[in-house]
């Protein structure tokens, strides 16, 4: 009816505010880059991941999800979510801030799974969350280790990373193979995610968000790979935070590298 197909919109609404896809996204750079960096993580994982469960839930169990209307909005919030994370991903100098942006490009490319709804979509969906859980997780990590825990703000600049590979090898490999993986680069478990999504595209013919996120993703792959050639630069001795490495630092060094084998 109608009435449940405007009670199933208010409801998306709602959820989308939470995944923050656009145009609900407003808040999440800023919330990113002011949350300490584990309290981020938090936030770009467990929360996201809970509230696309009850998402894809709600399509299962709902009729009025069958709407052809709210089928054609939801595929335009996903072209919207993958062009304007990425575009605006591309002018970020704080690493927070980037994968705040990025969190939307990529919740943009589950809900091409979500709109298919069809064949192997909940299997795709359940290996895209698990490797951008796993990959999220990294890349806090490591920001989390270049910071000191309670004493002033994270190491988060773009700048506080050039040269790590010469200070840090370890993190740098880490953050390294992070980066590949939320590019969907192959041979990482990030690749095998959009693999699936772009298969489920395909199998609903859904040939324009395919192109999207095809679009979105080489857009990605540039600044993934500017995170990535910064770690490697030369280091320009300009003053930034660096937590000393102690042992709790050792013990997250060992949780991040277990992160990063199962990546």
């Amino acid at each position: 009816s109608p009435i449940a197909t405007v009670g199933l919109g208010m409801m998306v609404v709602g959820l989308a505010f939470k995944l923050s896809l656009v145009p609900f996204h407003l808040w999440t750079p800023d919330v990113y880059e002011g949350a300490p960096a584990p309290v981020a993580a938090f936030l770009a994982t467990a929360s996201k991941v809970a509230v696309f469960a009850v998402l894809v839930r709600l399509f299962q169990i709902s009729p009025a999800a069958s709407s052809g209307v709210l089928h054609d909005v939801l595929a335009v919030i996903a072209v919207a979510s993958i062009l304007v994370g990425n575009l605006l991903a591309l002018t970020q100098t704080n690493l927070k801030r980037l994968l705040g942006y990025s969190s939307i490009a990529h919740f943009g490319y589950l809900m091409i799974a979500l709109v298919a709804s069809k064949g192997m979509a909940v299997e795709a969906i359940g290996v895209y969350l698990a490797t951008y859980v796993l990959t999220s997780l990294g890349s806090f990590g490591v920001i989390t280790m270049m910071s000191s825990p309670y004493s002033g703000r994270d190491a988060d600049a773009m700048f506080e990373y050039r040269g790590l590979f010469w200070r840090r090898p370890y993190l740098t490999a880490v953050m390294t193979l992070m980066m590949l993986s939320l590019a969907g680069i192959p041979l990482t478990a990030g690749f095998i995610g959009k693999f699936y999504i772009i298969a489920t595209g395909v199998e609903s013919q859904l040939w324009w968000l395919i192109g999207a996120l095809v679009i979105g993703s080489a857009i990605g792959v540039f600044y993934y790979l500017r995170v990535m050639v910064t770690m490697y630069l030369v280091d320009n001795k300009l003053p930034r935070h660096d937590a000393a490495i102690n042992w709790a630092q050792r013990t997250g060094g060992v949780m991040l590298l277990a992160v990063a084998i199962l990546t």
